[in-house]
């Protein structure tokens, strides 16, 4: 993935707590809940901390695998209380965020970062697909990097109009057609401009389109045809836009998108309106891609690159 955030962001580890603090109340303090006043962990506290663990996204899948751990360790006699059990449910969540691969910062060795990066951003409508491009396209005006957005998502108007008036909070450019135009018309007029102007970074609005729509998946088919057209190896990143208020339901259609669009990262919107934050280690488990960033409040600034020890930190300390 392009280096859009820079390592050592201030105040990240407060940003995700404040963002995560109902599902930290679902996670953390139950367990406190939990455990107060038992003499040893017993196994009907854990089918409690398994409703728990459900109840805040985590999925069954996962849910067992930490289960599995702990009973183990309980065998072993190597949990004697609450610090023990919070202890291991840190563990345990981090195993299962590292085993994914963060994406890469940058490029390394003789290999040479395209320019521009291509970046397409996918999701159904509603999950904040629009404001994401624009709170991405601040980081990288921030960071000193050109962008040009393409309003490739030509079916809905107003998605044009919001795109453009980021576009004009951020400072980056914007190649836009008339409404029911041809999406991978303005993605060859913007790949082509930005190559002419030397920008760092495209960034692609497309339709939000649900994964059944075999019309429109075949659309976004074509936009990314004619963007290796232009670019080498474009588009460099797919982005898929998930709203964690949409848990389970969120990962189904993450699923399809997988099959049809070739997706490399998620971005996670209104992480700070859900106590479903547990879904961060549900998309890692069953679809083993990496979680790129967080959407942690309205602002412009509310965008914050993912990092699991700083998210476990968020939800135990």
């Amino acid at each position: 993935m392009f280096p859009i955030f820079k390592k050592s962001e201030g105040s990240l580890l407060d940003r995700l707590k404040q963002s995560v603090s109902k599902t930290r109340s679902q996670i953390a303090a139950k367990v406190e809940d939990l455990v107060s006043g038992e003499k040893k962990i017993s196994p009907e506290l854990l089918t409690r901390l398994e409703n728990a663990l459900l109840a805040a996204d985590i999925g069954p899948k996962t849910t067992h695998q930490i289960l599995e751990a702990v009973r183990q360790k309980l065998e072993r006699h190597a949990l004697n209380n609450a610090a023990d059990l919070k202890a291991e449910l840190r563990s345990q969540i981090l195993y299962v965020l590292r085993t994914v691969p963060a994406a890469p910062n940058g490029s390394s060795g003789a290999t040479q970062e395209p320019r521009p990066h291509v970046i397409f951003v996918v999701g159904v409508n509603g999950t904040g697909k629009t404001t994401t491009i624009g709170k991405l396209a601040h980081r990288l005006r921030q960071d000193g990097r050109s962008v040009v957005l393409a309003a490739g998502d030509t079916f809905r108007a107003a998605a044009i109009e919001q795109l453009a008036v980021w576009a004009a909070r951020t400072g980056a450019e914007i190649i836009k057609t008339k409404s029911g135009g041809d999406p991978a018309a303005v993605v060859y007029d913007a790949l082509f401009a930005a190559c002419a102007r030397k920008a760092d970074v495209v960034i692609v609005d497309t339709a939000g389109r649900l994964h059944t729509k075999s019309n429109l998946m075949a659309e976004l088919d074509k936009m990314k045809r004619t963007a290796a057209r232009i670019v080498p190896g474009a588009p460099h990143d797919i982005l898929l836009v998930m709203d964690a208020t949409t848990g389970q339901n969120g990962l189904s259609q993450a699923r399809e998108f997988m099959a049809t669009a070739g997706v490399t990262g998620i971005v996670l919107t209104k992480l700070d309106g859900t106590a479903k934050g547990g879904i961060v280690v549900a998309i890692t488990r069953e679809l083993g891609l990496p979680v790129q960033y967080v959407g942690t409040g309205e602002a412009m600034e509310d965008l914050v690159p993912f990092d699991a020890e700083t998210f476990v930190s968020s939800l135990f300390d």
